[in-house]
């Protein structure tokens, strides 16, 4: 379980449908597995029965935030300063982390890039990639991963977080006019004012169509304003250890200053899978929700995510599954994803790939970075 997010009622207000066999998880429960996976290693042990897709998920030494965050990595307590490489961009934000007043130690089970020029720089054509090995707790590529780099719709895996943590799922909010976001380009859910949602149904509004009207909805809805939620996703981020990360919206619209790196968000979305609401969130494929429309009548709103992996328009490596994540693109930004997978036997990883130059060449790259996971 997450520090500081609880599990609480199933998600419900709505017909979710997850990847795979298109069962939902039962009662929005997390089922944890620990399991040994290759390498010469055997054997698992089971932590729960596994209800819907049928897939293994977050190992519970991964799962489970001590101290600060999770992630992979030994060697007991560290200072902050040792998970990162020593002359990195990283050395600047020292005394941004420490005059927050918190201590500056991670638990252990932190993934540590020690060298990136141990990787060979490969074929890959977006501007950085890292996959992170949850179970083995290795890193098992690394490019750019501390570049900072726009983040683009994948800042809203912080907005759900947030919303998470700290919001009410079956708080009824009431659109604003304040929430319609007019920006050229900018994917939306089609909320409009008068229309009654829960918190709940927000989320998957934000995370499947990506809407960014859901992400401003949510976020008045949390905290009241725009800013005011802006800044608890920045305290949040560096309660993380997301020392380079700045987010100046809910939503990843390009924004001056609105930044993050690979290893940052390895470190937001490895925490944020802690919680078995957000785990059900990424793994649902389309959602209906049961809403009140402005004029008071029940009505039904459809959405559906655009991960090509779930949605079956792009492969997976074989021996591998796709449990959920987060696109992201913008012409600042580029495309980016980031996943949650899982190997046959059960070992668990993160893959970021931000800044490719295409749909296509974003998918090229996240499946060659996920082949690593068998050739290294």
């Amino acid at each position: 379980m997450m520090a500081g997010i609880m599990p609480g009622a199933p998600l419900g207000g709505g017909r979710a449908v997850a990847a795979g066999d298109g069962r939902t998880i039962t009662g929005g429960r997390l089922h944890l597995w620990a399991s040994h996976r290759g390498h010469g290693r055997s054997g698992s042990v089971q932590r729960g029965a596994v209800h819907g897709p049928g897939r293994r998920v977050l190992s519970l030494g991964c799962a489970v935030a001590l101290l600060v965050v999770s992630g992979c990595g030994q060697g007991g307590i560290r200072e902050l300063s040792d998970t990162y490489p020593k002359k990195s961009v990283y050395s600047a934000s020292m005394d941004r982390w420490e005059s927050s007043g918190r201590t500056g130690l991670f638990s252990e089970g932190l993934c540590v890039v020690e060298d990136e020029g141990s990787f060979l720089p490969e074929g890959f054509a977006c501007k950085a990639a890292a996959l992170f090995d949850l179970t083995d707790k290795e890193v098992l590529y690394s490019r750019n991963a501390f570049v900072r780099l726009p983040p683009a719709s994948i800042t809203k895996i912080m907005t759900a977080y947030v919303a998470i943590k700290y919001g009410d799922l079956s708080k009824s909010v009431t659109i604003t006019q304040e929430a319609m976001v007019t920006d050229a380009g900018a994917t939306l859910a089609g909320l409009q004012p008068g229309e009654v949602y829960t918190l709940e149904q927000l989320l998957y509004a934000l995370m499947l169509p990506s809407g960014n009207d859901a992400a401003c909805a949510i976020a008045l809805a949390i905290s009241g304003s725009l800013d005011a939620f802006v800044d608890r996703m920045n305290a949040e981020a560096l309660s993380l250890g997301a020392t380079q990360t700045t987010f100046k919206n809910p939503h990843g619209l390009t924004a001056e200053g609105h930044v993050t790196t690979a290893y940052d968000l390895y470190l937001i979305f490895s925490h944020a899978l802690g919680s078995p609401q957000f785990r059900k969130l990424i793994h649902t494929t389309t959602y209906t929700a049961v809403m009140t429309d402005a004029s008071g009548n029940t009505d039904y709103r459809n959405w559906s995510g655009g991960n090509w992996y779930m949605t079956g328009n792009r492969e997976t490596p074989e021996g591998l599954s796709v449990y959920g994540g987060k696109t992201g693109t913008t012409n600042a930004a580029g495309y980016c994803l980031i996943i949650n997978l899982t190997d046959a036997s059960g070992g668990d990883y993160i893959a970021v790939v931000l800044g490719a130059d295409s749909r296509e060449g974003l998918y090229d790259d996240m499946t060659e970075l996920m082949e690593k996971i068998f050739t290294g």
